[in-house]
This record gives C-alpha cells, structure tokens and sequence, in this order.
C-alpha cells in the first residue's frame, strides 16, 4: 500500500493530467490511495466566492462561482469522453451543494463559510481525475474523504479525530483496495461529526496524505510536484541551488521552522511515528528521483539558504531600565499570538527584547501600539533574514559581503543575519 499526492500544479492542465496518469500507468499493479488537490489557483478563486458572499454580495458570489463552473466544465469536455453524462452529473451534485449556500444569508462566522465553500476545489478536481482515470483504463473508485476524515469544528484549522477517523477508514476506505488498485479522494478537507465541511489548513493535501498513510500502514507517501525535489536554496534566488537526495525527519522540520518551502512539519509527524518514508519527486521528469525523507540520519547535506524578505525590527525598551525577563518576555509571546505574528528571529539583552516578524502592516502596527502600553518601541522597515544551515564561512562571507548587520544569532548548525536591504 502507497499514498500518492498530486497538488494543484499537477492536474492544471490537460497535458499535465495525462502526465498523471502515465505516472499510475507505471504503478498499476499497486495498491495506491490517490490524494488529490485543487486545480491550480482554484482554492484562491474560491476564497473570493467566499468573501463576497461574506459582505453580503450574494450576486457576485454566485458570478464568481459561475466561472468556477465553467473552468470545470470545460476541462470536462476536454477529458472524458465516454462518461461524460454521468461525469456532468457528478459535477452538478457539487455545484448545487455550494450553490444552495450561496443564496442564502450568513449568520455564522467566516471561517464556517470559508470551508463549506472552499471545501468544493477539491471535490470537483478528484471528481474529474477519477472518470479521467477510468477511461484511461486505470480502474479506480472515488470516495468523498469527508465520509472518513472525522474533526473537530475549528473551520480553517481542524484537528483531526484521530480514533473515529481511523474506525472509518477500516469500514469505508480500507475494504475498496479489495476490488481496486486505485483508489481516488481529497486532500486539505474533512468533516466535523455534524456533516460539516472544514479544512485542515496550511499545506492540507500534503497532511492528508501522510494521515492516510498513518491510517492504512502505507510503506511510503509520495509527494508529486513541479520540482525536481527538495532543493538547499530556491533556485529563483540561486542559479547553483541544488536538489538533496536524502534528508533526516529532523531535518526537513528544522528547515521547514527557518521558512523553508519543504514538507510542513504536521505532515512528517504521522511518518515519523511509524517511520514510514516520504518521497518527493518531480511529476514533470520522471527520470529524476527526488528526495527521500526518512528517519535516518543523514552527513554531510550542503549549505541551506533561505532568504526572508520584508522584514521588520521591532525593539522594546523597558521604560524603567528593569530587566525584561520574566513578565515582560511573557508579555511578548502573549502579545505575537494575539496580533497573530509569528516571532523569525528573537534576542534579549538585560532591558531590551527584539523581535523580527514579517511586514505585514497592520498587525506590525497593532503589535507596536499595544506593546507601547509597557515598553519604549521602535520599528526598524527593510530589512532581510538570511538563515543558512551547515554553514561555511565562505559562504557566509558570500551571501553577506559588505551587508549592514543589524542582529546576527549563530549556533553550531545555524547561522541567522539580519540585514538592511541593499
């Protein structure tokens, strides 16, 4: 047993859904689980519907949502030929069940309409692979990942049950591998035990995946994407960034913590507890195979770059020369989970805490004034974080040169420079 997950650039395309199936065309004697995503930038476009219908504008939504439609219904005609009767009917079956929403007013908040919304990208997409696949003479069945998926009802960020959701793959998942070799369902979504739709948040599809393959005991996930694997560097920022074959549990996590655009920490933790490996490799080239993330340690790796940029310094002095740790520290920590900042880089001195957050105005700005109500502030813009791990002093001195250093913390594995913009 194996889990495959495609993501929204896999399937944005009718090129790259046949590149899809050529994959499974290789694998067609396995028992895979196929874990699908949105199509393209579908979950933006339907996070628009969402905010429209939010404010109240019922018609813009539903003119929104009719483009949706249409983008699916083309690709429709595009892909199935055979089926396409039952593969409309399919289709309007989600349509209508975002649509009955979309008429009505809301009176709940709006991460509850967020998910009942957004929740449909994911069921059109895998609706449409599934009848792709069978006409491709890949046998599969499809099956809605909420009648399995159990969480709770915190809509945006759901936790999942993990006893009830592993009850119901026994009864309703695990017993289809007995008649097929694929079998077809959604990434990012699931359900509360109330038939409510929620999602899982951030790098959702990839999550599943990995809760799956806790669920059924898979031997191994395979993450399919447009890279050609885990890389040290984005290779948009550095033409010699290059792809590591092989990486440890903690060290996809350690990166993922510095703001690596790797595997999200959530998503290695069920692996990891049954030490079940993660592939990530390249739908786009098959010949080349990725990256394997295990539980083994792994020596000599290369330098890890990351850059962060739009940067903020925010200083805080206590105003009567008193130590800031104890009370103050923890007024911090509550105040960034209020403000909703996640803290990059943090250093204290004997009267002065500094923080470097993201610039994200509005909350920079709300942390700045409530914190003023105990600290002296002030806010230092344009800046850069440069984190590099198994460093090297070359390429420190070559990634900082002549760069103004503001705040510099160094540990035997990781080096973090913040610095003003050239």
């Amino acid at each position: 047993m194996k889990v495959f997950k495609f993501g929204g650039a896999s399937t944005n395309s009718y090129e790259r859904i046949q590149n899809l199936a050529t994959i499974l065309e290789q694998h067609k004697d396995e028992k895979i689980l196929i874990v699908i995503s949105a199509m393209g930038k579908m979950t933006n476009a339907l996070e628009k519907v969402a905010e429209a219908f939010f404010e109240g504008r019922n018609e813009d939504a539903l003119q929104l949502f009719y483009k949706i439609k249409n983008y699916h219904t083309d690709q429709l005609k595009y892909l199935i030929s055979f089926h396409w009767q039952q593969a409309t009917t399919s289709l309007n079956d989600i349509f209508t069940e975002v649509e009955w929403l979309l008429h009505d007013k809301p009176v709940k908040d709006y991460n509850y309409y967020y998910d009942q919304i957004v929740c449909c990208g994911e069921l059109l997409s895998s609706t449409l692979i599934s009848y792709f696949l069978n006409e491709k003479k890949l046998p599969n069945k499809w099956i809605d990942v909420r009648d399995v998926l159990r969480t709770d009802d915190t809509f945006r960020d759901a936790k999942i049950d993990w006893s009830v959701s592993k009850k119901l793959t026994g009864e309703k998942l695990a017993p289809l591998f007995d008649e097929y070799n694929f079998v077809v369902t959604q990434g990012f979504i699931g359900s509360t035990d109330e038939n409510e739709s929620t999602t899982l948040g951030r790098e959702g599809s990839d999550f599943t995946a990995a809760i799956f393959a806790d669920l059924l005991d898979a031997e191994g996930v395979t993450i399919w994407k447009d890279v050609n694997g885990v890389m040290n560097a984005d290779p948009k920022d550095f033409k010699d960034a290059v792809t590591i074959p092989e990486l440890s549990y903690r060290e996809v996590i350690e990166m993922a913590y510095y703001g690596a655009q790797v595997i999200h920490p959530k998503t290695i933790k069920p692996l990891q507890n049954k030490n079940i490996a993660l592939f990530v490799r390249s739908f786009l080239d098959l010949r080349l195979t990725g990256t394997v993330i295990s539980n083994d340690s792994i020596n000599n790796l290369p330098p890890v770059i990351v850059y962060k940029r739009n940067q903020v310094l925010v200083n805080l002095q206590s105003t009567d020369f008193s130590f800031v740790e104890g009370k103050p520290a923890l007024f911090l920590n509550e105040l960034l989970e209020r403000v909703r900042l996640k803290p990059n880089l943090t250093q204290n001195t004997a009267i002065t805490l500094m923080v470097c957050v993201d610039d994200i105005a509005e909350k920079v700005e709300r942390l700045a004034l409530i914190a003023s109500e105990m600290f002296d502030v002030q806010v230092q813009k344009n800046l850069e974080l440069l984190t590099i791990r198994h460093y090297t002093p070359e390429i420190i001195e070559s990634l900082s040169g002549n760069r103004n250093i503001i705040l510099e913390q160094k540990t035997k594995e990781t080096i973090q420079l913040l610095m003003e913009n050239i």
